[in-house]
């Protein structure tokens, strides 16, 4: 999973990525630019499974997280040709809600209605300009050849521009159209489908009572619409955080009320938006967790370890984490009836332990 990190100037955004990623902070007064790191999925069963098995090495699903300069009011179409969101999946967007007498907010005032709303005008503005001027080359070419394909094409385009025209995102429109036309998308990483995570950094006056503030902002309205989600989380107090001991962090979470770090809460919030979900591979060379969208059958999620165990699938050995705990071994869920085995047609479910037979 690709996800990029992109809010307005003095969002904090660069922070999170920092605390997400374990990244350095960037040399100052250098020139800013786009950065990508890797942040582990938290996921306790990865650890319960390397007591079992006393693997080699263990090893957490991980996101990718690309972070961008941050886009002023106007300018979001200079997000539209950077190389480093090209097939990012999904977009976090830092949406500033803490006060701060040495950074100053770049619109004068801190409002965190009006800048989610900012930056996703932003977003539908440059998908209007790429649609539109991909629309007038379609047209060029038709009146010369008159392909079928650039006919077909167009339609499709000329679906997704009244709706930027009326300024509603496309990820409100990309669910009705049909496979067909989804994949003539593909190519053009158009912006504002792309789900989003509302990350609201918040000041710890605010985290304390986050639904109270979220709603009364307008921000839990505004992420009911398709295709958004909501995260409370304050950078300044995860960077804290991080400095304490475990022991002392935990403490501190526990007096904000907080069951979690707010940095798992933000990739849980973007694995749920995508509909992701982790099975486990588990023995003496490894434990590991794997990424697979919903709905994903047993030989494709195979081939997420290796094209060869797909192209030769059999069967799966399939146990679920909480029996294989629970029994102690997979030579008891064996004996007690708990591990089955699946064929093509299984849907893998989260925390599915899976073996796969296969044979090329």
């Amino acid at each position: 999973m690709k996800v990029g990190i992109i809010g307005l100037p003095c969002s904090g955004k660069s922070t999170l990525f920092q605390l997400l990623t374990g990244a350095a902070a960037p040399a100052p007064g250098s020139r800013p630019e786009a950065r990508v790191g890797v942040a582990r999925v938290p996921d306790s069963r990865v650890d319960a499974l390397a007591e079992l098995y006393h693997p080699k090495k263990k090893t957490p699903a991980t996101v990718e997280y690309v972070d961008v300069p941050g886009v002023t009011k106007g300018e979001g179409s200079a997000l539209v040709d950077l190389p480093a969101l090209r097939g990012v999946d999904a977009f976090v967007h830092v949406v500033r809600a803490f006060e701060s007498a040495t950074v100053p907010h770049p619109e004068g005032a801190v409002d965190s209605l009006r800048d989610a709303t900012i930056l996703e005008l932003e977003l539908i503005l440059a998908d209007l300009g790429t649609v539109q001027r991909r629309r007038e080359r379609l047209e060029a070419s038709i009146k010369k050849a008159n392909r079928a394909e650039d006919v077909a094409e167009r339609a499709v385009f000329l679906k997704l521009e009244p709706v930027l025209e009326a300024g509603r995102p496309l990820r409100q429109l990309v669910p009705s159209l049909s496979e067909d036309e989804r994949k003539r998308l593909r190519s053009y990483s158009l912006l504002s489908e792309k789900p989003i995570v509302l990350v609201v950094n918040m000041g710890e006056d605010e985290l304390r009572d986050a639904a109270g503030f979220l709603a009364g902002a307008g921000l839990a309205e505004l992420a009911s619409a398709p295709g958004l989600a909501l995260c409370p989380v304050s950078a300044p107090i995860e960077a804290e955080m991080a400095r304490l001991s475990p022991e002392d962090a935990r403490a501190f979470r526990e007096d904000l009320h907080l069951d979690e770090p707010g940095l798992d809460r933000v990739i849980r919030a973007s694995y749920a938006l995508l509909g992701l979900l982790s099975f486990l591979t588990a023995g003496e060379d490894e434990c590991r967790a794997w990424t697979i969208r919903q709905g994903t059958k047993a030989p494709q999620a195979a081939g997420v370890i290796h094209s060869d165990i797909e192209r030769g699938f059999i069967r799966a050995e399939v146990v679920t984490f909480a029996d294989l705990v629970a029994a102690g071994s997979i030579a008891a869920c064996r004996e007690k009836g708990t591990l089955r085995l699946e064929g093509k047609d299984y849907v893998v479910r989260d925390g599915d332990v899976i073996n796969f037979r296969f044979n090329v």
